[in-house]
């Protein structure tokens, strides 16, 4: 009796995960309208991003070859420094890194710290809070 191999399913978020990249890129763009951002910060997140991909793209060979692998940690930091549009472009094209649940959510936590730090670097939210904690009299 033949054996049916089922196919695997998907467990990532898919093209869906696009939608953060492009939320993103629009919230900047409103902060940028009222606080004009460095060019050093859109060269950060743009260099991490390229970064991030590459290191995706290295993992994915080395899991193929059965070689020494990136540590997951390494590509969470990247995604927290700003390189998170480049690890969802690497998870969507590669297909690396899109079944393992704790990865995935540790990945989008990553994605949520960076968003509220840059929230809080990009805008006054951070003088506000600082001169709420030590108002100047």
């Amino acid at each position: 009796m033949p054996s049916i191999t089922k196919k695997p399913t998907r467990t990532g978020s898919g093209a869906a995960s696009y939608l953060a990249i492009g939320a993103f890129v629009i919230a900047a763009l409103v902060v940028n309208i009222s606080w004009p951002l460095p060019l050093w910060a859109i060269g950060l997140y743009l260099a991490a991003s390229i970064l991030c991909f590459i290191f995706y793209a290295v993992d994915k060979s080395a899991a193929r070859a059965g070689r020494w692998r990136v540590s997951e940690n390494t590509l969470l930091l990247l995604g927290v420094i700003g390189g998170w549009p480049g690890g969802i472009v690497a998870q969507q094209t590669l297909r690396h890194k899109t079944k393992k649940v704790s990865f995935r959510r540790a990945f989008w936590v990553s994605v949520v710290v960076n968003v509220l730090v840059f929230a809080a670097v990009a805008t006054p939210l951070l003088s506000t809070f600082f001169a709420g904690l030590w108002p100047l009299r």
